[in-house]
């Protein structure tokens, strides 16, 4: 039996799953502060201990600088703690239902590509939009021929289950690399 954790912790709503043998065990969303509670609630909740995950998945971003560091750091401990190997996939994986569009902040959104963009740079006309971005700038979107689902819908939630059906190359969890698309807003003091 492979038992699979997955999380990503890239936008504002941190997602968690578990899956034990390709079937989805339990899957929460949540802060990046909890992702090791939710790890192990959700063992509990499958009749396993903590202990018995050998893989995890890690969203890789597009997103927060910071969200991303606290995932990747998360998935290198937990992994070395448990002795798992681990994958890293992009959030943008973890949308289904549509094309992805992350709020970037600055102006700006993270879609497939991966890239970030404007959103007014956007072509859009005809597609179906999904994500806190999407959310964001509903009415350029809508304005400009996309359809984007009622704010509330699961849909602009990100999902770990997601996440996890596109992880191939498992391997050193110190060996995953995030993916940033522009430099952090927060700078060092000269």
């Amino acid at each position: 039996m492979t038992t699979i954790f997955a999380f990503d912790t890239a936008t504002t709503t941190t997602s968690c799953a578990l899956l034990r043998d390709g079937g989805l065990a339990g899957e929460r969303l949540t802060d990046a502060r909890s992702v090791l509670a939710v790890a192990e609630e959700l063992a509990r909740e499958a009749g396993i201990d903590v202990s018995e995950i050998e893989r995890l998945v890690v969203g890789t971003g597009p997103g927060s600088f910071t969200s991303i560091r606290i995932g990747l750091a998360t998935a290198r401990g937990l992994a070395l703690a448990l002795g798992a190997e681990a994958a890293g996939v992009s959030t943008l994986h973890a949308f289904g239902e549509g094309t992805p569009v992350i709020d970037a902040r600055r102006g700006e959104v993270f879609t497939t590509g991966p890239a970030v963009a404007r959103p007014e740079e956007l072509d859009v006309a005809g597609k179906r939009l999904v994500g806190d971005g999407a959310v964001r700038y509903r009415d350029l979107f809508e304005a400009a021929g996309a359809e984007v689902p009622p704010d509330g819908d699961p849909a602009h939630l990100p999902s770990a289950a997601l996440l996890a059906r596109h992880a191939h190359d498992f391997g050193p969890a110190e060996s995953i690399e995030p993916l940033y698309l522009r430099a952090p807003d927060a700078k060092a003091a000269a």
